[in-house]
């Protein structure tokens, strides 16, 4: 029998590793137990900084520094988790996989964070995560089943491929057990040879407005690479959400402290702010608001752009931007390429100042 002690896990304190469990390419799920028997206080969400002896390792020359974000829960506070997937250039990830086996000991530093669900009480959730960001949403769904009564959450992940969803199996265990927990997934493109039944695409307006209907009564907590946490609010912005009630966590420099919280300042149309459209084929000149698309002012100036669906997917309105700055979130109707070649979709996109397209 184990003599547990009646004292927290301490900072800086060695810890053990346990368990691993190999989750999808290049990913696993690491469990450590502290060798003091202390058990493990922090909320659902955080991160711990783990110091690994990578060297020599992939060209390192001495111990590096991580942080990961907690993938388990405090409700079962005697062990505790991350779960990491090595990217090409990763060196403590690679190291992890390739060399961490139970019982050896790493040093760890904190738990530490202000990305929680305990810190933002709310009656009904939203989660959006891609990638690795799953794990904090993980933790805290976590601990919301733990608590014994029905969760509100709907849960929205971004993926590659489904193969390529972390800590899927056990999500779904969840969501199999719960109609309070609502699972969406989306992916770029299905595996090979194997039926895929989910949405797929880049996550969009569209799709978030069919995944959670209600997301403007929710609180919202986003955690991925920061383009598409970025996608996120400008749809949010856009969707009229009140965004204080938006809170996310860069998986790539997760935030200690308040104070290091980095600011968000993202460009958004300024329902105050004058603008203006010119129309150079036609001659003409608009004042305009920046809240209003370039299709609104080109119908209110008497002009005609094509168009079909009016939000972003069919592509039909896509014209030549050939000066200024607009505000664009689309629907997926118009490909990358085609915005780094200067055009854009009329229907959702609004002048910043002062805009001149080939109409």
């Amino acid at each position: 029998m184990n003599n547990w002690s009646a004292q927290p896990w301490q900072d800086s304190e060695d810890l053990e590793c346990a368990m691993v469990v190999p989750e999808t390419a290049d990913c696993a799920t690491f469990t450590f137990r502290a060798p003091s028997g202390a058990w493990f206080d922090y909320q659902p969400g955080q991160f711990v900084t783990l110091d690994l002896p990578v060297a020599p390792h992939r060209g390192a020359t001495g111990n590096v520094q991580r942080t990961y974000t907690i993938s388990s829960s405090p409700s079962r506070p005697l062990s505790i988790s991350v779960t990491v997937k090595a990217q090409a250039d990763s060196i403590g990830t690679r190291w992890m996989l390739d060399h961490l086996k139970p019982g050896m000991r790493i040093r760890a530093f904190g738990p530490s964070g202000i990305f929680s669900s305990h810190r933002h009480p709310s009656a009904k959730y939203l989660f959006i995560s891609a990638g690795s960001g799953i794990t904090p949403m993980m933790s805290m769904t976590t601990w919301a089943w733990d608590s014994g009564t029905m969760p509100d959450i709907t849960f929205i992940h971004a993926a590659r491929r489904p193969s390529e969803i972390i800590l899927k199996k056990r999500i779904e265990q969840f969501a199999d057990r719960v109609p309070g927990l609502k699972l969406r997934f989306t992916v770029e493109e299905p595996d090979p040879f194997q039926s895929w039944h989910g949405y797929q695409g880049r996550l969009s307006q569209i799709m978030l407005g069919l995944m959670a209907p209600d997301y403007l009564e929710r609180e919202v907590f986003c955690c991925g690479p920061e383009p598409f946490m970025q996608a996120v609010r400008e749809m949010l912005v856009s969707l009229g959400y009140d965004m204080e009630h938006y809170h996310q966590e860069s998986f790539g420099a997760p935030v200690r402290t308040e104070a290091e919280a980095p600011v968000i300042d993202d460009i958004a149309p300024d329902a105050e702010a004058a603008a203006s459209v010119t129309f150079s084929a036609s001659g003409v000149t608009t004042a305009c608001m920046e809240t209003e698309t370039i299709l609104a002012v080109a119908r209110r100036s008497g002009l005609n752009i094509p168009s079909g669906c009016t939000f972003g997917l069919c592509g039909t309105c896509k014209i030549r931007k050939t000066g200024g700055e607009v505000h664009m979130v689309h629907n997926g109707g118009i490909s990358d390429e085609d915005v780094a070649e200067g055009y854009i979709l009329a229907c959702c996109s609004q002048p910043l100042g002062k805009v001149a397209v080939e109409v």
